[in-house]
């Protein structure tokens, strides 16, 4: 792997979602807490973003972000909408691929009372209360063919029904949409709608992976050291010059989240003023060598490649289901469904970090 060393200090840029440039933190010598609505960069792949961001935000246009777990996709989607016109209104999201079809529809759209068992009383669904704002569509390429129909309608006519509701409600939101999945395979698959797919994406942007943007990580660092649930534990910590380089050479597959948990680790349980090698996880300073296909290999089926790297990642993990979701890409969902066609789920079900 190639080091490539970057020191601490230097300018970067903290962002939130309204756009004001934030002054950045010294490491160690500050413990201002800022809100969950912040972008940190100072990269070039990230400034392209940014002016992207910059340019799409005045329009009404549908956006799709696409990008890894871990990118902070719903971040650029915040940022999107504090720079709009509809900044006064609210920004709602919701998580596709948390809900089974049934319990989404009725999150979205709402339901009226009895529409179902346990509907007690009439519920405004999230896109009625995104009226005039903003909707966020998270893990849109979960959703199963009947939502997606359903989805298409609201775009197309601009109204909903509720659950067991018979009279159309007018609504007027902005569609930002998000997703770690090729979209464009699954119209081909025919797992996507084909029409839907071309209503979300009027507006491409990608969020990058940390891999791509390591200039980044010392600010971040900087970042996530003086806030978070733990920043009360933050004793003026420091990195040290060696450890830094470490932390910089890794190639954090869960992305920007698993640097976040690394640093509440730090947060906790370094001991002394100054972060050392010593204190990093194990996983970090001596990551496995990583998996390159130069040549093809008939002794090795898919499936079983395909068995090998997530059984990796957990172990890279330590059985850790939803972190090894996210680094691989895929829904805490389908990770059970691959663990059981591989029958290895009982192996892996004793494990609590899930």
């Amino acid at each position: 792997m190639t080091s490539t060393k970057f020191p601490l200090g230097g300018p970067s840029k903290v962002i939130n979602t309204s756009g004001k440039s934030l002054p950045r933190i010294p490491l160690g010598q500050s413990q201002q807490v800022f809100s969950n609505k912040e972008i940190v960069y100072e990269s070039e792949i990230m400034n392209k973003l940014m002016a992207m961001v910059d340019r799409v935000s005045p329009s009404n246009a549908t956006v799709l972000v696409l990008g890894e777990s871990g990118t902070g996709k719903e971040l650029v989607a915040q940022a999107i909408h504090e720079k709009s016109k509809r900044s006064h209104k609210p920004f709602v999201a919701i998580n596709c691929g948390a809900l089974r079809e049934t319990l989404l529809e009725s999150e979205l759209f709402g339901h009226e009372k009895g529409a179902f068992t346990g509907a007690y009383a009439q519920k405004i669904g999230l896109a009625e209360a995104a009226n005039g704002g903003t909707l966020f569509l998270d893990e849109i390429g979960e959703l199963t063919p009947g939502i997606q129909a359903k989805i298409l309608r609201f775009l197309q006519e601009g109204e909903i029904y509720r659950v067991g509701g018979k009279e159309p409600i007018k609504v007027d939101v902005r569609l930002i949409s998000a997703t770690n999945r090729d979209l464009e395979k699954e119209v081909l698959d025919g797992t996507f709608r084909e029409d839907l797919y071309y209503r979300i994406n009027t507006i491409v942007v990608s969020t990058p992976p940390l891999r791509k943007r390591k200039e980044d990580i010392p600010a971040l660092i900087d970042y996530f050291l003086t806030t978070g649930a733990h920043r009360y534990l933050n004793r003026g910590l420091k990195v040290s010059p060696e450890a830094l380089q470490v932390l910089v050479n890794y190639d954090w597959p869960g992305n920007i989240r698993e640097l976040q948990n690394v640093c509440e680790r730090l947060q906790i349980l370094s001991e002394g003023e100054t972060v050392q090698i010593t204190d990093l996880p194990e996983f970090v300073k001596t990551p496995e060598e990583k998996l390159f296909i130069d040549d093809y290999d008939p002794s090795i089926t898919l499936h079983e490649l395909e068995r090998k790297y997530i059984l990796k990642a957990l172990s890279h993990f330590e059985g850790n289901k939803t972190q090894a979701a996210q680094a691989l890409g895929v829904t805490i969902k389908t990770l059970y469904n691959k663990l059981h066609q591989y029958g290895e789920f009982d192996k892996f079900a004793i494990h609590s970090k899930t």
